[in-house]
């Protein structure tokens, strides 16, 4: 298997100064390129990252085709903000209205298929700082190279940044990543280690032909990475997948609370996908001080999954016309 992850290593991992943007533009040929933003209460970053799209990969050169935010129920100004740099801004609960939305990452992914076109659909968090168009033009780039290449992830460096730096101690401050070094690399390499050469599997910037897209199940919440990955490597295979170097990821880091959170639903994801069907529904307990001694407080652990979008009637329909 170490041998099977070497070679893919070296066949499918890339940098994105690996293919120039007029490369990539030559390549397109046809190939529509969609750019998806999830956000929620982002509105002191998502505007830079909109513009930055707009200007380098949609007016000074023609790779992106469609740039949409879509909002889960903001209570700042994102989407104002979104729409004011150039994005189409459309709200969750707008799309496919007859299925009541649910919190979570995931269920606003699998909804904006139903609101964009795409051939290849590009998915970046509204969180970044200091964002480079790198992001999308090196993760899209594979799929507009290389025709076997179906499903791609951005790695990166991941800084903690200052308010961790004390807590590195001398060790290697900057590593960033704390759920993906303590649950999911561990789950991968145990249970799924064709994957164990993913550099951040939980990443939020990859891109995916919509033909592959369509056919996946996802996660509602925070599993949705990593239920997208393992379900892609089951349904093309490993040589589908790869991963392109685009340099250095700032953003916001949650607390440890919410960081038990997000394992909690990834360890559920990949439970689910060892067993389907023989599981109780989980909940983690978590504590927090009060006036008189520890308080529990306890959380669902999302375990809802959307079906596959080419199963909805609606966006068969769409499709079809």
């Amino acid at each position: 298997m170490l041998e099977e992850v070497e070679r893919w290593l070296t066949r499918r991992s890339w940098s994105a100064a690996d293919r120039p943007l007029d490369r990539l533009v030559a390549a397109k040929r046809g190939t529509t390129i969609s750019v998806v933003l999830p956000a929620l209460d982002e509105e002191s970053t998502v505007g830079d990252i909109v513009t930055v799209i707009r200007r380098e990969l949609m007016e000074a050169v023609p790779l992106v085709d469609e740039l949409v935010v879509v909002d889960s129920g903001s209570t700042d100004r994102t989407p104002e903000v979104a729409a004011a740099a150039g994005a189409r801004v459309v709200h969750r609960d707008a799309i496919l209205p007859r299925i009541p939305a649910v919190p979570g990452k995931g269920e606003v992914l699998w909804r904006s298929l139903m609101v964009t076109s795409g051939d290849i659909v590009c998915f970046i968090d509204a969180d970044l700082r200091e964002f480079s168009a790198d992001f999308v033009s090196g993760i899209v780039g594979p799929l507009l190279t290389e025709p076997d290449v179906q499903f791609v992830k951005g790695m990166y460096d991941r800084p903690l940044g200052p308010e961790f730096d004390a807590l590195a101690s001398g060790r290697t401050a900057g590593q960033g990543g704390r759920v993906t070094e303590l649950v999911a690399r561990p789950l991968l390499n145990l249970h799924w280690p064709q994957l164990a050469g993913f550099v951040q599997p939980l990443g939020g910037e990859y891109a995916a032909r919509r033909s592959l897209l369509e056919r996946l199940p996802f996660p509602v919440g925070y599993g949705v990475e990593l239920g997208l990955l393992v379900d892609a490597l089951h349904t093309v295979g490993l040589d589908a997948l790869a991963q392109v170097d685009v340099g250095s990821r700032k953003h916001r880091h949650q607390d440890e609370q919410a960081l038990g959170r997000m394992a909690a639903a990834i360890y559920r994801t990949a439970q689910l996908r060892l067993s389907r069907g023989h599981l109780v529904r989980p909940s983690l307990t978590q504590f927090e001080r009060g006036e008189d001694g520890f308080v529990p407080r306890t959380y669902v652990v999302d375990t809802e999954e959307r079906p596959p979008m080419r199963e909805i009637g609606e966006y068969a329909a769409r499709r079809a016309a």
